[in-house]
């Protein structure tokens, strides 16, 4: 499982036209699940999430969580982020689960989310068509893998 992480000032994510959903301060979260994924990467992804400590404290310095800094969470499904680009110019998405595999994770993530923060977060719609608008705040953009740990 892997993340794209972003600390945003404000995010939303457009579907037809419509805002279907936005937040202000704190993370943008693309998650893409591959075919090997399971709870246990779910798990080690939502502490490490909520647990990063990139918001800033009183003297500046990147030292507060996301619970410290009263901050939002997007959470946007994005299979693209198992492309290989190994042979070609096209890339193969082999590695990303099918929806019946990862339908069930994402939805599970954002459920540890939402239990860990106390709060619920935003979401985009799976497999939908999407286009996600942010200010990236810093700009602070982090990669996490659960089979690397890190």
């Amino acid at each position: 499982m892997r993340l794209v992480v972003q600390r945003v000032s404000k995010a939303k994510v457009m579907i037809g036209g419509d805002c279907y959903s936005a937040i202000g301060r704190g993370f943008l979260v693309l998650l893409g699940i591959e075919t090997e994924d399971n709870t246990e990467d779910v798990t080690w992804l939502t502490a490490k999430l909520c647990g990063m400590r990139v918001f800033a404290d009183e003297a500046g310095k990147m030292n507060l969580d996301l619970s410290q800094a009263d901050g939002e969470v997007m959470v946007v499904s994005q299979f693209t982020l198992h492309a290989s680009t190994k042979k070609g110019n096209r890339p193969s998405f082999t590695k990303a689960a099918r929806p019946e595999t990862a339908i069930p994770l994402y939805r599970e993530f954002i459920r540890q989310m939402d239990k860990t923060l106390g709060k619920p977060c935003a979401t985009g719609e799976f497999g939908a068509d999407m286009q996600v608008e942010l200010i990236n705040d810093g700009p602070v953009t982090i990669i996490l893998d659960s089979k690397n740990k890190e």
